[in-house]
């Protein structure tokens, strides 16, 4: 082909860690590009974000199947829109919001973000992450899968706060980017998160 409409062929191992399970699994995304350079970089940044693309569209949609197409479907779509990406901007957080906004609009997403509690940006009370916390200390004394038990029956608003944070390890500044939210509301979404993952821990400790 020229350089229009270039065919490329990504081939990535996926190793999905879902509670002490590894699950591994062979991913093949065609997907096609206008520009042969555009192709060509893409594949440069995105490739490396695969593994925890998909363990990120795992927790959303805790299914192994959807978040086999979501992540299918983000990519397609970033290599589709990559000509409008911006070079020297945030990459990492541009593919994110594409997998996050893609999950919303499917039918699990819209149906986990149905019930999500009106008054969730309702507070700016939290200020910048303290290193030990009382939800910290009791995250790290927790049993792992329980934590993981825990964090999924977080509302997704939460979910994903957390996600981000913590295991994706984003700045405040990032996870703004990719949830498009002011980064007031992060903080505030993350102290409300952090007490529901205590209180839902705790829960499950006393069942």
């Amino acid at each position: 082909m020229q350089n229009r409409e270039a065919a490329v062929l990504f081939r990535a191992k996926l190793l999905l860690c879902w509670g002490n399970k590894s699950l591994p699994a062979w991913f093949t995304l065609v997907c096609v590009s206008e520009e042969r350079s555009l192709s060509g970089s893409f594949e440069e940044l995105a490739i490396p974000l695969f593994d925890r693309l998909y363990n990120f569209a795992h927790w959303l949609t805790q299914d192994r199947e959807q978040a086999e197409d979501l992540v299918q479907e983000t990519y397609a779509k970033a290599l589709k829109g990559f000509s409008s990406f911006q070079p020297g901007t945030n990459f990492r957080a541009w593919i994110y919001r594409i997998l996050r906004n893609s999950f919303l609009t499917s039918r699990t997403g819209l149906q986990a973000t149905a019930t999500v509690p009106l008054d969730l940006e309702g507070d700016q009370d939290a200020g910048p992450k303290a290193k030990d916390t009382p939800e910290s200390i009791l995250l790290q004394q927790a049993d792992r899968e329980l934590v993981q038990e825990a964090l999924s029956r977080l509302p997704v608003v939460y979910r994903e706060a957390l996600l981000l944070c913590e295991y994706e390890e984003m700045s405040y500044q990032e996870i703004a980017a990719t949830l498009a939210i002011p980064i007031g509301t992060v903080m505030s979404r993350l102290s409300r998160a952090r007490r529901a993952l205590r209180d839902a821990v705790q829960e499950l400790k006393g069942s």
